[in-house]
């Protein structure tokens, strides 16, 4: 293998072909491009050919087709990585975009080492990972049915003005409208179904919210999920989809590369001696921006523990309490200062960019299985 050269493949991956350009080590230009069907017949056979004579190198863009393929290639015996699409070099007067070149520009890119590659999760992570997710989406689902009873309702006239929507109080309305047969008989079926669909859309998230639970108590999680809800406003939840998305914590250098990760950092647009900063990028990952965004909410509150806080904490580290205890007075304080002269959503977005920082801090000491990546295996390459 020493002396063998390499030999890099770029791939453009569809679901039904996958197009191929392969650019030897010195070459100027690939010598081989190709469409193959999605095949692992046809690509191993090629891959196998190159590797007789040089060190084959693959590569292909992060989108619906998964990690099958980089698995599979891997099992060959080839190295295979995946890079992050949003971050590959794109020339500003460039107009011209199709599979042949788009091959060719990842080979020639992934030569040069100027590709961001991704970490390929284990599929025991992929698993779990989608359960987590699979729970977000029913919680997105009950959200709209919420608002299909509240605005069937509102086109009969009937509107709650007694309080808040889906408090107790609210909840019993709702039912009292369906047990006393207010609206006519056809309303009354359709009052009747949408109230069923929130139903059961309510009680298989519960189920989900189970499985999480149980999920969380396993020994590549428990120590993960327990420090991290050490921390006001991240609940077992939200902690599972921290560990899940982002999976080990320690391919983040430093805390910035990790507020970089989920778009937490403010964008720029800088030149000579002006500087000027925008609005956060919101680039990487949405699912644990939220998750920060909505526990940075709880910091508008004094420092304090809780009768649910103190739960959650019982049986962890002093530091892990120690730690949590202090980024309550700090986030409070960040608040305080950024809302007096900011808008509140200002403030909190600041808050979350500040609270990641000490959720990076916090698992840089954990030592469990998690903390480290579930897999020895896994390659880490950080989307930052």
């Amino acid at each position: 293998m020493k002396n063998k050269t390499k030999v890099y493949v770029g791939m453009d991956v569809h679901k039904d072909s996958v197009m191929i350009a392969v650019l030897p080590e010195r070459a100027r230009e690939p010598t081989l491009v190709k469409r193959l069907s999605h095949d692992p017949r046809g690509l191993r056979r090629l891959l196998d050919r190159l590797a007789r004579q040089h060190e084959v190198r693959a590569c292909y863009e992060a989108s619906g087709a998964g990690y099958v393929l980089e698995r599979t290639i891997r099992g060959w015996g080839h190295k295979c990585e995946i890079v992050a699409p949003s971050l590959i070099p794109r020339r500003p007067g460039e107009q011209r975009k199709h599979d042949r070149k788009d091959a060719e520009e990842l080979a020639r890119l992934y030569r040069a080492g100027e590709l961001v590659t991704i970490r390929v999760p284990t599929e025991r992570e992929e698993r779990v990972r989608d359960l987590v997710r699979c729970r977000e989406v029913f919680q997105r689902e009950i959200l709209k049915s919420r608002h299909y009873i509240l605005k069937f309702l509102a086109r009969r006239g009937l509107v709650h003005r007694e309080g808040r929507n889906w408090t107790r109080k609210h909840l019993m309305w709702l039912r009292a409208i369906q047990r006393d047969a207010v609206l006519e008989t056809e309303d009354h079926v359709v009052f009747g179904e949408y109230l069923a669909l929130l139903d059961y859309k309510l009680d298989r998230r519960d189920e989900l919210d189970r499985q999480i639970e149980i999920l969380a108590l396993e020994p590549a999680y428990r120590d993960v999920v327990g420090r991290l809800c050490c921390l006001k406003g991240i609940s077992t939840h939200a902690a599972m989809v921290l560990a899940t998305e982002i999976g080990d914590f320690r391919r983040f250098e430093h805390p910035g590369k990790l507020m970089a990760y989920v778009g937490l950092v403010p964008s720029e647009h800088s030149s000579g001696g002006s500087r000027r900063q925008g609005s956060i990028t919101k680039a990487g990952n949405s699912r644990v921006r939220h998750v920060l965004v909505q526990a940075a909410w709880n910091y508008r509150f004094a420092p304090r523990c809780g009768a649910v806080l103190k739960r959650r904490q019982q049986g962890q580290a002093p530091d892990a309490l120690a730690h949590s205890w202090k980024a309550q007075h700090r986030l409070h304080k960040v608040y305080k200062r950024l809302a007096f002269r900011k808008n509140n959503q200002i403030a909190v977005v600041a808050v979350a960019r500040e609270l990641t920082g000490f959720v990076w801090a916090l698992m840089q000491d954990c030592g469990s299985e998690a903390g480290r990546g579930l897999d020895a295996g896994a390659r880490a390459g950080v989307a930052a």
